[in-house]
């Protein structure tokens, strides 16, 4: 049975995940599952959309990095950031 520390700190990690202006791949990540359920979890089936969520994790990680190298805070973009980032590049690069 889990405590109730943990259980409260399971729902925030769960609720970081799915916040949007801290984790920019949840499209990615929520594709990825959708396939799995599809598939009835055959991972050979989903390797594409499990590279397009490596792809994306690796990107918005690069991102960061440089955004803490040259003191931007936030270290991630937020998500309307991210927004106006993509259109620029004219989609995404993943």
């Amino acid at each position: 049975m889990l405590s109730v520390c943990t259980q409260i700190q399971m729902d925030k990690n769960t609720r970081k995940l799915r916040n949007q202006d801290i984790n920019p791949c949840i499209e990615e990540s929520d594709a990825s599952q959708k396939c799995l359920d599809a598939y009835k979890y055959d991972k050979t089936m989903c390797s594409a959309y499990f590279q397009t969520y490596k792809n994306c994790r690796k990107y918005w990680h690069n991102i960061m990095l440089q955004r803490r190298r040259d003191g931007v805070r936030p270290d991630m973009p937020t998500a309307a950031e991210r927004l106006e980032l993509l259109a620029v590049l004219g989609g995404k690069p993943y």
